[in-house]
């Protein structure tokens, strides 16, 4: 059977244990008026230090509320003992040295042990300075120290269990995580599965009804299947139905059409994708219209202004790709054709760069 203690009822019962202390001095109130006044006195700073210590939010005890209580529990002995006779007075007269035990313990659970020892070995040691090594059994200034120790040992104990819980709720995150980023892989390899699936099995039909015996375009049309799901693996981000279809369209005309995505769109949202794929469409569609016979598309590193560059080029491919990264003779003629279209899509909705033509 396990037992368990909320917060609420260990306070409470701390309470009532420190209004016992009160108790038990209000009942052995000295007559002497000013001898009276010393003790209520301290009645009232003992009662102000416990409900600071019980009733301030936290799970550590704040340094100021800790002083105060340390404070209060150096006061009392030396304030409260010279009225004591013990000679003459019952045992409860020293209520101070059990009082100043329950504050302590309560600083101990309350994370603040190095004031909790400090009150109580400055408490014991002026016990027996002022009674004898007697007070430590007969005052009760040992069972201080005994609940004291209790008190770290629980406030000890309690920390570990915290950090082993925080442990297991931090492990649990991350497997959370994880599990949930396998099962985006699984999802994701899924979509991906059915969209290429859609695109090669009527291709993949017609091949098994004719053997592999295919006419020049069923070839050709093979190929640019074949391109298609490359597509998905190379530029998945890129893609959309219009993206694929406009892609499909320039290579059927002999266009040489690369994606490369490099995870710069990883970071926008679903409409700014949107937005992107859009006008990768209507790129691809400007490409169509140049007659471009090599086009590149390729997404930007995160950071940048541009999310994807659409580059098309037109004769041959030495030529088109010196002309594309500026290394053109310097003699040629401004008007150069190799270069039919490029374009630089923004990652956020803004005016888009200008083509060259």
């Amino acid at each position: 059977m396990r037992a368990t203690v909320t917060a609420g009822s260990a306070t409470g019962l701390a309470a009532l244990f420190s209004l016992v202390h009160l108790v038990l001095a209000a009942s052995t109130l000295p007559t002497d008026g000013a001898d009276a006044a010393r003790v209520v006195s301290c009645m009232v700073l003992y009662a102000a230090a416990t409900a600071l210590a019980l009733f301030v939010r936290g799970s550590a005890l704040p340094v100021w509320v800790a002083c105060f209580a340390l404070a209060t529990a150096f006061v009392m002995p030396v304030v409260c003992a010279p009225v004591v006779d013990l000679s003459v007075a019952p045992t409860y007269s020293t209520w101070w040295i059990a009082a100043v035990g329950t504050l302590m313990v309560v600083l101990a659970v309350r994370q603040r042990g190095p004031f909790a020892w400090a009150g109580v070995l400055f408490c014991t040691v002026h016990s027996v300075a002022w009674a004898g090594p007697g007070a430590l059994g007969e005052l009760g200034a040992l069972g201080s120290v005994i609940w004291l120790s209790v008190a770290t040992g629980f406030s000890i104990a309690m920390n570990h269990a915290n950090r082993i819980t925080r442990d297991f709720v931090r492990a649990e995150q991350e497997t959370v995580d994880w599990q949930a980023a396998q099962d985006a892989h699984v999802s994701e390899r899924q979509v991906r599965l059915g969209q290429t699936t859609r695109m090669a099995l009527p291709m993949l039909q017609r091949i098994i009804d004719t053997c592999g015996d295919l006419d020049a375009g069923e070839r050709a049309e093979s190929l640019h299947l074949e391109q298609a799901i490359r597509d998905e693996i190379r530029g998945r981000s890129l893609l959309s139905e219009d993206v694929r279809g406009e892609v499909m369209r320039l290579r059927r005309r002999g266009a040489v059409v690369q994606l490369h995505d490099d995870g710069g769109l990883d970071d926008l949202g679903a409409t700014e994708l949107a937005r992107v794929h859009a006008e990768l469409a209507d790129a691809l569609r400007r490409a169509y219209e140049e007659q471009a016979d090599n086009v590149i598309v390729r997404t930007v590193p995160d950071g940048a202004d541009e999310a994807v560059t659409v580059v098309g080029l037109r004769l041959d491919a030495a030529e088109s790709e010196s002309a594309a990264l500026g290394a053109a003779d310097e003699d040629d003629d401004e008007d150069d054709d190799s270069v039919a279209l490029w374009l630089a899509i923004p990652r956020s909705a803004a005016p888009a760069a200008s083509s060259a033509d």
